[in-house]
């Protein structure tokens, strides 16, 4: 019975071995099929290869444009074409305005030269005037801003001479504010802001500042003759301060003569331009030449202003003030030692006596200090203004052939001795 019973059992576990190699052979089949068929495996993948290659190739398809159908001549003829065409945009030269659709017309505002860069000869030049034109420019504006504020500000300085100081600070900041921008970007790029406008305004603002301060120098003379030689009715402190009335009056007089003697500037100049032959851009340039357009009055008028310009501007803008200083300060100080001999016998007590010499230290110094001021003003509009008529007078009567860069050079000169005039006024301190 027992070796029964074993067959029996060992019947029962090969039974159950076999079965269990079956299922994991069905498994590896199912999970696995390339281990067991290599080839199928092969060609799976090949499929697949070729279907992605199918599916890329009708993609680029779809993004390319389809060529029309034709002859074989017409596509040799167009491709011709093209090849002509893509030659000469080739051979052309880089023009920014080819890359955009729409067509723009400058109308010759933006073409202006620019020799800053590429840096050239010329561009030292450039450099050297932009540099000194900022560096006048901001010393300017400051120092005439704050001379204005420092006039309006203090009660105790609105007189008429701090205040005809501050005028001239006022047109003197209008120059370098509005002028000079204009003069050093017509130097650099050869062309005109606001084209005609600027050349009659540009003008008529210098003179009107010129007669400004003509006009300015002889209000401070007289009213320095009047101080000095005037006999104090009020305390020190009451005359600093004198009525709005008393000062828009003699302010008014001022800038009205100025205003009105620079009229002829807006009608006798106007801009020519014209294409330069180096660099093909084109140039504007301001001359005196009255317009054509104007009646018969007025052009007679202004042609007999364009002839006499030269020696009206001497006689009126610089032998004027400086005459008329020289006049008022030689008379002031014949009136100031004739009242010193006449105060000097009576001094009967000792309190009349330090009173008197307190008075006569504060005029002494009131004096200098009004001296000091007129005769700086007047050293550096005199050294301002006379290169410029020294050459005009000049190279009208010597008959010399003188190039257009020179003239443009001495032009060029002319203008930073105004500016920098207008720069120096602003070292002129309110008096007190």
């Amino acid at each position: 019975m027992v070796p029964l019973v074993l067959l029996v059992l060992v019947l029962i576990g090969t039974l159950e071995t076999g079965q269990t190699v079956a299922e994991e052979n069905s498994l590896l089949k199912d999970s696995s099929p390339s281990i067991h068929n290599p080839a199928s495996a092969l060609r799976t993948s090949r499929t697949e290869d070729l279907e992605m290659e199918r599916s890329s190739v009708s993609h680029l398809e779809k993004q390319h444009r389809r060529v029309p159908r034709g002859s074989g001549k017409d596509r040799k003829q167009k491709h011709k074409e093209h090849q002509v065409l893509h030659n000469q945009r080739l051979s052309r030269p880089f023009d920014p305005e080819g890359y955009f659709t729409t067509p723009r017309v400058f109308n010759g505002s933006l073409l202006v030269h620019n020799p800053l860069y590429p840096v050239t000869d010329d561009s030292y030049g450039a450099y050297a005037v932009m540099l000194l034109s900022l560096v006048v420019f901001a010393v300017g504006v400051v120092g005439n801003l704050a001379v204005m504020c420092i006039v309006w500000h203090n009660y105790y300085l609105k007189n008429t001479w701090n205040c005809v100081l501050a005028s001239m600070a006022f047109w003197d900041f209008i120059v370098l504010f509005f002028c000079l921008p204009v003069v050093i970007f017509n130097e650099l790029t050869k062309r005109r802001l606001m084209g005609d406008l600027s050349c009659r305004l540009v003008p008529y603002v210098e003179v009107t500042s010129l007669g400004v301060f003509t006009f300015s120098l002889c209000a401070l003379s007289i009213d320095r003759f009047h101080r000095l030689t005037g006999a104090p009715s009020r305390p020190l402190q009451q005359q600093q301060v004198e009525s709005c009335g008393s000062i828009v009056a003699k302010l008014s007089v001022v800038w009205f003569g100025s205003l009105l003697l620079a009229i002829p500037e807006l009608l006798l100049w106007q801009m020519d331009s014209e294409v330069s032959a180096v660099s093909g851009l084109p140039v504007d340039s301001c001359a005196r030449r009255p317009a054509a357009a104007l009646p018969e009055a007025v052009y007679s008028l202004v042609l007999t202003y364009h002839e006499a310009r030269m020696w009206w501007s001497f006689g009126c803008f610089f032998c004027l003030p400086l005459l008329f200083s020289l006049a008022c300060r030689l008379l002031t100080n014949h009136m100031v030692e004739e009242n010193l001999r006449q105060t000097r016998p009576s001094s009967s007590s000792s309190s009349s006596s330090s009173s008197s010499s307190l008075k006569k230290k504060k005029k002494r110094g009131l004096e200098e200090q009004m001296s000091r001021m007129l005769t700086m003003l007047t050293i550096v509009y005199g050294l301002c203004c006379l290169p410029e008529h020294a050459w005009s007078i000049g190279l009208t009567y010597a008959s010399l052939q003188i190039s257009k860069n020179t003239l443009a050079l001495l032009a060029l000169i002319g203008q930073f001795l105004m500016f920098a005039r207008a720069r120096g006024n602003a070292h002129a301190n309110p008096l007190r």
